[in-house]
């Protein structure tokens, strides 16, 4: 059952990290350096809730957190999904980069 803090269940956030984590690392980074700085090293999502996403990355061996915030309020899993890769579309725009199809 979800908390009231968070609309999604602790096992629908694992599977979206561990998704992220282990298949989309390269999109983490990109959304550390469009949305977080550009210098970032490294990225990892941390935890995501109805309103948005939140991430670490590392700059000059430095961690920061970084949170960024969906395009609207989302109640779905499959919401999570579209929002990521609104997300990711947006932060290959800012970098001047080619997104892959989806």
């Amino acid at each position: 059952m979800p908390t009231s803090q968070n609309t999604f269940t602790p096992d629908v956030i694992a599977a979206v990290l561990h998704h992220m984590n282990d298949d989309h690392s390269d999109d983490n980074l990109l959304i550390a350096r469009a949305f977080g700085t550009p210098d970032a090293e490294s990225a990892t999502m941390i935890d995501l809730d109805q309103h948005g996403g939140q991430w670490t990355y590392s700059a000059a061996g430095q961690a920061q957190a970084l949170t960024v915030p969906w395009t609207a309020e989302i109640s779905e899993r499959a919401e999570i999904r579209r929002e990521i890769v609104v997300l990711y579309d947006k932060a290959c725009a800012t970098l001047g980069v080619s997104p892959r199809p989806h």
